[in-house]
Parts: C-alpha cells; structure tokens; sequence
C-alpha cells in the first residue's frame, strides 16, 4: 500500500506539468480509501472491481492552458473521480493536493463529501483549509473534513517559489 508521501509525490508531478505549460504548479488526486465496504461508494467501487489504494481522479492547473478560472487541478480531479464511480459522492476517499485549497476547491471538497484532504502548504493569500478560513470544518455545515498538513512541505513550497521567481525574471525581461 502507498504512502502518503507517495500519493503526494504523485500531485507534486502533476503539478510540474501545470508548470510546465505556464500554470501555477498545482496537481490533485484523490485516491479510494476503501475503509466504508458496505458504504453506497464502497458497493458501487466492489462493483466495479475498484481496489483500496486506486487514484480515482487527478487534475493539474490547467486555468491559463484553457482560459477558464475553473480549471484548478482539485476541480479537475474531483470531476475524474466522480466520472470514474458513476455518483457525485465520494465520501470514501482522500484529497491529496500540494498547496491548500482555495475558497472554491474547498467549496467542490464539502460538496463531494470528500471525508479527508492531505495538503503539503498552506496557502496564506487564499487558502480556505486554515489559513484565512477552514470552512471544511466549520460547525454549521453538514459535512466536515478531515485535514492534514504539511505533508512534502519542503518540496511543495520549493517548486512554488521556482515558478514564481520564474515568472518574476520572464516579466522583468520583457
């Protein structure tokens, strides 16, 4: 069984590819837990010989690819995910993504009854996990998550300040 440092060592590569293609390094994927069988998710992922461990979904920042403010890697990933079980809950599975959601991602997470997010950085000028507000745990909603931080922190935040100083030489060049 993976890891998850291995699970977000994979988001880290999708997020290269986001960079790669001159979008903020961001990469998701959510994986099926398997710890609810007898779950409506649980019968739908036996029925379709889905395996504790399977990645379900990845997604990768793709907004400046597709000019669309909806295409964050989390977004994309839950869409997979969703597709691939054939229902719009995936309430047996993990989040893994490594920089904290935004207002909207966060928002896709509660609405997918997503049980579990995994982040590597918080992200202080938008995330919505904890840094300017952790609405996957707020009291008055009727699903919570749980979250855990920091997880390749290093490598998260060493990619991020790669693109950006990037980013900042291409500007000034110009």
């Amino acid at each position: 069984m993976k890891t998850e440092k291995d699970y977000m060592k994979m988001a880290l590569s999708l997020a290269k590819k986001a960079a790669s293609r001159g979008d903020v390094p961001i990469g998701a994927l959510i994986v099926y837990d398997g710890t609810k069988p007898d779950s409506p998710m649980g019968r739908l992922c036996q029925e379709k010989g889905i395996l504790p461990g399977t990645i379900l979904g990845r997604g990768y920042n793709r907004r400046n690819q597709k000019n669309n403010a909806l295409y964050h890697g989390e977004i994309l990933a839950i869409e997979k995910a969703c597709k691939k079980i054939g229902d719009w809950r995936l309430e047996d599975c993990t989040l893994y993504v490594n920089l904290e959601p935004c207002p909207m991602c966060a928002g896709a997470i509660l609405q997918a009854r997503i049980p579990r997010l995994v982040f590597s950085l918080r992200n202080p000028k938008a995330g919505f996990c904890g840094s300017l507000l952790n609405v996957l745990q707020m009291k008055e909603l009727n699903h919570r998550v749980a979250i855990r931080e920091n997880v390749l922190e290093g490598e998260a935040r060493d990619l991020l300040s790669h693109f950006f100083s990037s980013m900042r030489e291409k500007k000034k060049d110009n």
